[in-house]
C-alpha cells in the first residue's frame, strides 16, 4: 500500500502561530551576542502584537564552530527562555545547519523563518514574511533587492551562476537567500527529501505548495567576517548544479559526437591528400589539435567524475549531521 501522508493544517485566523527562527552559526563570537539581542527584541515586538505565539523560539545551530560560539549560546540559554542551542560534533557546512534546525523545530512550530547569524539581511521583513504565511502561503522566499554590497566578483559570479542554473532547468528565484519562512507542513515535505548534497535552494522550490516572495535589503556587516569563502560558494554551486540537472552530461555526450564527426571527416581528408600528393602538414596544427582534445576529454571525465563521486555519497547513506549537544525546553513528543 502506497505511503499517504496527512498534513495537519494550522487555523491561520488565530494569527498567533508558534515561530521558530533558526540560525546557522560558524565562529560567529565577535556578532553572536549583538544578533541575539536584536533577534530576542524582534521576537518580544511579534509577541506583544499578537502576531505569534508567546512560545515562539529562537534556535542557534552552531555548525561545529571553533571559538566561543557555543559558549555564547550556553550564555544565552541560561539567561533566555526563549534560546534554543543545537551544537554540531563538527562541521558540516551551512545548508546542513540550516536543515538541522528546520528539522528540530518543525517538531514544534507552526513555521520557521531562517536567517544567517550576521544579521545582514533585514529581520523588519520578518512581518511581511509572517504576513504572507498568515495569507496562506506555505513557503515565503527571500529576495534580495540588490547586490550593492557585494564586491564586483561576487556579483558578477552571482549572476552567471543564476543565469547557468535556468539554462540548464533548475527551478530556482534568482537572487533568492536562505533568509525565507517554511510552514510546517512544507517542512514535512522537506524531510521527505534524503540527499546528501544539499542544495536548499533549489530542494524548495521542488516541494511545490502555494509560495510567495519577500523583497528585502542587505546590509553590510557590521562585526567580523563572512566565514562563506570562495571555495564554499564553488561547493554550493557545484552540488546545485549536480544536483538538478543532467544537462553537463548530456552536453558531454554532444561533444563526443561532433568529436566522432570531425574524425571521420579528418580522415577523408587525410586520404583524400594522400592520393592528391598536396599533403601540407606542421606540427602546430597537431600540437593544437592535441591539447584541444585532450582538454576536451579531461574536462568530459571531470563532469562525469563529479556525478559519480556524488552518487557514492548518496548510496553510503551516512548521517548528514550529529548532534553533540542540545539546549532545549522542549518536551520530546
Amino acid at each position: 500500500m502506497d505511503k499517504i501522508e496527512i498534513f495537519q493544517e494550522t487555523d491561520r485566523n488565530k494569527k498567533s502561530g508558534k515561530l521558530y527562527i533558526v540560525v546557522p552559526c560558524y565562529n560567529e563570537e565577535e556578532a553572536l551576542e549583538t544578533s541575539a539581542t536584536s533577534l530576542k527584541k524582534k521576537l518580544e515586538d511579534l509577541i506583544s502584537k499578537k502576531t505569534i505565539s508567546a512560545e515562539s523560539r529562537i534556535v542557534f545551530v552552531d555548525d561545529g564552530s571553533k571559538d566561543n560560539t557555543w559558549k555564547i549560546i550556553q550564555d544565552l540559554y541560561e539567561k533566555e527562555e526563549s534560546v534554543i542551542g543545537l551544537r554540531f560534533a563538527h562541521n558540516r557546512g551551512h545548508q546542513n545547519a540550516i536543515l538541522a534546525g528546520m528539522m528540530y523545530a518543525r517538531k514544534y512550530c507552526d513555521f520557521v523563518i531562517t536567517i544567517d547569524a550576521d544579521l545582514q539581511q533585514d529581520i523588519e521583513a520578518m512581518d511581511r514574511f509572517i504576513a504572507e504565511y498568515y495569507a496562506g502561503s506555505e513557503i515565503v522566499y527571500g529576495v534580495r533587492n540588490s547586490r550593492n554590497t557585494d564586491s564586483f566578483f561576487k556579483k558578477t559570479t552571482a549572476t552567471i551562476f543564476y543565469k547557468l542554473m535556468h539554462f540548464l532547468g533548475c527551478n530556482i528565484y534568482e537572487n533568492s537567500a536562505d533568509y525565507r519562512l517554511m510552514s510546517a507542513k512544507a517542512l514535512d515535505a522537506l524531510a521527505e527529501y534524503e540527499e546528501v548534497n544539499l542544495f536548499l535552494r533549489g530542494i524548495i522550490p521542488d516541494i511545490g505548495l502555494k509560495t510567495s516572495v519577500v523583497h528585502f535589503d542587505v546590509f553590510p556587516r557590521m562585526q567580523g567576517e563572512s566565514k562563506y569563502s570562495l571555495s564554499k560558494m564553488l561547493t554550493l554551486g557545484v552540488d546545485g548544479i549536480t544536483s538538478f540537472s543532467i544537462k553537463p552530461i548530456r552536453m558531454v555526450f554532444g561533444m563526443g559526437i561532433v568529436a566522432l564527426i570531425m574524425g571521420f571527416c579528418m580522415i577523408v581528408h587525410v586520404f583524400y591528400e594522400h592520393y592528391f600528393g598536396t599533403t601540407v602538414s606542421g606540427w602546430s596544427s597537431i600540437l593544437a589539435s592535441i591539447w584541444l582534445l585532450g582538454g576536451a576529454i579531461l574536462l568530459a571525465l571531470g563532469i562525469i567524475g563529479e556525478y559519480v563521486g556524488r552518487n557514492y555519497m548518496e548510496t553510503k547513506r551516512r548521517p548528514r549531521y550529529y548532534f553533540w549537544d542540545v539546549l532545549s525546553r522542549e518536551k520530546e513528543e
